[in-house]
């Protein structure tokens, strides 16, 4: 009857049983069933909880019974798969045909704004909301505070927050998760330690924030600490700190965590076995890269963009295009825009410029792939590695935007390498536009004039650097020892001990018979 359906269909939403839920619509409209708001209200939502939102919209459109619930799920829906801007447009037309939206339909219009990272749209949703006295639930406020974070006004974000007279785990997971996002990571980390009783997606989004900030030492000491709370890990986590491995080059680190997921039977799956060839091939370990790639049952884009990226790294570029023929022609795998970004990377650092060419010629012809800032960058470093300079610059002059600082710093350093003075200055001034304090822009121009002779221009080249208080990076490495990793930086002396460390440098230089040690310090 009509109140068995809606559960029948509410389960099929639940377990993703789409043929099943085909069925039972069958039947609905052989006893007329459709015509019961909340019977056809239950098979959008099950087909829009399914993804499969084109048999949602023909529910929807042939039926001639709407409420706002039947709109919301139609929002909702489309939201859920991504497609924001169908979601704006249904309800634009719910709003010509006078439905009055409620608390769901703005939490659907928010998240959409979200995901299109149209802040200004999102603002006109809040005003709208306070304007109409719409009721402030709690998921309405954290979808709210994520479309604020996400669309870069975390104040604003952090405003709804306070106004929060109860907070979920997911609004202090949401403000967490804001402020990592917005590189604002001591005061995610003071909201977090304020937390007594902590979720494994609190951790996650402290770890993962801390890995997109470039600070994977902390990624990592989160990790130790985490452990040491009632909390177990999950495969996301291990894919957070993998990627922190990667980053540091802890090779060690990354491998107890391989041992980790084995001995605590985490699934492997595509993410996590693409995350661990991503940590082997950047940690240097390139062969158990593979044997990870082999071992893996199912394999996507991102798990063959990694192993071909790692394979390019390692400049093993026939290796590498091996993959990508075994990805077209036996996987039946599409590349990406980062997979030829890889290949071509491997192209470069080979030398292999006919093959560079050809790939980059299929990006558009092949795979229907518009080639990007990166592309074009590698490209250019490819030709100016070979001493093709015109043919660099003019594969500048037909790029559809505007060349970046990576592109010219290609060309510079191509000039550099083979002695092309005047197009070199050109790039140099170029990038001193785009990039005044760049140092390296400065280093590379003072080279090239010393390598011509050019030692007037050379010293005009260290003045200008020096007047414009423009300071060479200092130089920085580290070392991975019994799964700790030491970070050092040129001239550095705030590590604890430094007076060991500089005293064993200069017995070393000693050593070796170097008649300078002094540089070190």
């Amino acid at each position: 009857d009509n109140f068995t359906y809606p559960v029948l269909f509410k389960v099929c939403a639940d377990l993703t049983l789409n043929r099943l839920g085909h069925m039972i619509l069958t039947h609905v409209l052989k006893v007329r069933l459709e015509l019961v708001t909340h019977v056809h209200n239950a098979s959008i939502h099950m087909f829009a909880s399914c993804g499969e939102m084109e048999n949602a919209r023909k529910v929807f459109d042939e039926s001639p019974v709407r409420d706002l619930v039947s709109w919301n799920c139609l929002i909702n829906g489309y939201k859920k798969i991504g497609q924001a801007e169908k979601a704006i447009a249904v309800y634009k037309k719910m709003e010509s045909e006078g439905v009055m939206p409620d608390d769901v339909t703005m939490i659907g219009l928010v998240s959409s704004c979200a995901l299109l990272g149209n802040l200004n749209l999102g603002r006109e949703f809040y005003e709208y909301i306070k304007a109409n006295g719409l009721k402030m639930t709690i998921p309405l406020a954290n979808a709210l505070m994520d479309m604020f974070s996400k669309c870069g006004d975390v104040h604003e974000a952090r405003r709804v927050f306070d106004k929060l007279e109860k907070r979920t785990m997911v609004s202090w997971t949401t403000m967490i998760s804001g402020y990592a996002r917005c590189g604002l990571l001591d005061v995610a980390r003071k909201i977090f330690d304020d937390i007594e009783e902590k979720d494994v997606v609190l951790w996650n989004v402290m770890i993962g924030g801390s890995v997109h900030a470039k600070r994977a030492q902390d990624a990592l000491a989160l990790f130790q600490e985490m452990q040491t709370s009632r909390t177990k890990p999950d495969e996301i986590t291990m894919i957070h700190c993998l990627s922190a491995c990667s980053q540091l080059g802890a090779l060690d680190v990354g491998i107890w965590i391989h041992r980790y997921i084995e001995k605590h039977s985490l699934s492997l799956n595509v993410a996590l076995g693409t995350s661990l060839v991503d940590m082997y091939a950047k940690c240097g370990n390139i062969s158990e890269a593979r044997n990870v790639f082999h071992r893996m049952q199912t394999r996507n884009s991102l798990t063959y963009t990694a192993i071909i990226g790692g394979l390019a790294l390692h400049g093993d570029a026939s290796t590498a295009i091996s993959y990508f023929n075994e990805m077209i022609d036996d996987a039946g795998v599409a590349p990406d825009e980062i997979t030829f970004l890889g290949l071509l990377s491997a192209c470069c650092h080979a030398g292999m410029v006919q093959t560079g060419r050809d790939y980059f010629s299929q990006m558009k012809s092949r795979f229907n792939l518009n080639p990007q800032l990166k592309h074009y960058s590698v490209m250019v470093d490819l030709l100016g590695r070979a001493g093709l300079l015109e043919e660099a610059e003019k594969l500048m002059e037909s790029m559809p935007m505007e060349a970046d600082a990576a592109v010219w710093g290609a060309l510079l350093f191509g000039c550099r390498m083979h002695g092309n003075v005047e197009m070199g200055e050109k790039a140099a001034k170029k990038l001193i536009e785009l990039d005044p304090g760049d140092s390296g822009i400065y280093v590379l121009l003072d080279g090239m004039y010393g390598k011509a002779n050019m030692w007037e221009d050379a010293k005009r080249a260290r003045a200008m650097m020096k007047e414009r208080g423009v300071e060479k990076t200092p130089g920085c490495s580290s070392i991975e020892v019994n799964g700790v990793v030491s970070e050092f930086i040129v001239r550095d002396k705030s590590r604890p001990g430094y007076e060991k460390i500089y005293d064993c440098l200069h017995c070393l230089g000693k050593h070796m018979g170097m008649n300078e040690t002094a540089s070190v310090s």
